[in-house]
């Protein structure tokens, strides 16, 4: 299967597919959209805007997905798509400039949360028309294209524009239901038509967006110190904090991705295509989300460590903050479980029972210092990895004993 450079200069890709520089170009503009989502939700915190940062968030998930999927069948540097990615990266920046005023547009300019829909629309838009434009001879895919516009992206979109003429819970509720009908078209649309040429290409893909989300967390700690001075405290909290991250990413890059990678490649056809859906595509995003949340909450520890001023280091977190220090490992923990079962359908009772605890470890964070709160969830974190390496590690052998 090959295309020339005459087919509006894209070119097909093969199974030895690997990232391209063009590609990883592309993720550039993902980096300040993440970030800004941290901003969105630090800037007055609050149940409201914490589910607010995470429909922008899946919503900026869904841009990177489609070029994701398409960069696996059409080559990123090949002329034609690198023109449509350089596009698509000057409207996800615009629509990163959007992202703190998308629920508290100020006064004066561009209406933010019109302007941030209306890009939201060309992304998909132009994601529609390259995979049409890449696929003469495909009538499977056309036939899905032409579906997933219909159920999966014009819906949605009239959703977001209405949401976009409010405020408060009612702009939210819209945008919730945008998303769900979004991400539930996806089921109704099927999987005939979607290829993943390279299952190495694509795994490559998301774990580089889940380092992505990584380095959030650690530029969300130097914002939180700001121009503070640096005390003991201050490089006590950043090294734990750096610590937690490299805890998710153990588990990310030496207990997860590797087995679903393998399990991609191992299957074909429509099979190959649903488990890519399933594991990279959905339950990769309660991954990033994680790390996003629990970014918000390490920032917040390390402006309060830093901020002598007005806090002391007996401060605990407040609010939504102190669930979503914990909380945010939670969502992270819950969503790798979900990746074993699906990979395995091996219940990972370590990874479940450590997600669940993070996830209603709020109101014990809110009752002790936010340096103590931070080093105690890195130790249950790295002592978590440890039992579920070994529990692993034992279901291995007895795995190929089974087969």
């Amino acid at each position: 299967m090959a295309w020339g450079r005459g087919k509006a200069g894209l070119v097909a890709t093969g199974g030895d597919h690997a990232v391209t520089p063009a590609e990883l170009f592309f993720d550039l503009v993902f980096v300040y959209a993440i970030t800004q989502v941290t901003a969105l939700m630090a800037t007055a915190p609050s149940p409201v805007r914490l589910a607010g940062g995470m429909v922008v968030l899946a919503l900026l998930w869904w841009c990177w997905c489609c070029f994701a999927w398409l960069g696996n069948v059409v080559r990123a540097d090949s002329g034609g798509l690198f023109a449509v990615l350089v596009t698509v990266m000057a409207v996800v920046l615009v629509v990163s400039f959007a992202v703190p005023e998308v629920f508290a547009d100020r006064p004066g300019g561009l209406p933010a949360p019109l302007l941030f829909v209306l890009c939201y629309g060309a992304v998909r838009v132009l994601h529609l028309v390259s995979y049409w434009v890449s696929s003469p001879g495909d009538a499977a895919l056309r036939r899905t294209l032409r579906r997933t516009a219909l159920v999966s992206v014009l819906p949605p979109l009239v959703l977001l524009l209405a949401g976009s003429a409010y405020t408060g819970r009612t702009q939210l509720l819209l945008w919730l239901a945008a998303v769900a009908v979004d991400y539930g078209g996806i089921y109704v649309t099927g999987s005939s038509g979607w290829r993943v040429n390279s299952p190495g290409h694509f795994a490559e893909r998301h774990g580089l967006i889940v380092i992505i989300a990584l380095g959030e967390s650690i530029v969300a700690m130097g914002v939180g110190v700001g121009d503070l001075p640096l005390t003991p405290a201050v490089l006590v909290a950043a090294a734990t904090g750096l610590l937690l991250s490299a805890a998710l990413w153990w588990l990310y890059f030496r207990q997860l991705g590797e087995g679903a990678e393998h399990r991609l490649a191992g299957l074909d056809g429509d099979d190959r295509t649903r488990f890519a859906r399933d594991v990279y595509t959905f339950l990769h995003l309660p991954l990033v989300a994680g790390v996003v949340l629990c970014a918000l909450g390490m920032k917040k520890v390390l402006q309060q460590v830093a901020d002598t001023g007005h806090y002391g280091l007996a401060e605990p977190l407040h609010g939504v903050v102190a669930w979503a220090l914990p909380g945010g490992v939670g969502v992270y923990l819950l969503g790798a479980a979900a990746v074993v079962w699906r990979t395995s359908g091996r219940r990972p009772v370590a990874l479940l029972a450590g997600g669940a605890c993070g996830v209603l470890a709020g109101p014990l964070v809110a009752l002790v210092p936010g340096l103590v709160a931070l080093v105690a969830l890195t130790g249950a974190t790295l002592a978590l990895l440890t039992v579920h390496g070994r529990r692993g590690a034992d279901a291995a052998p007895a795995a190929v004993a089974g087969a």
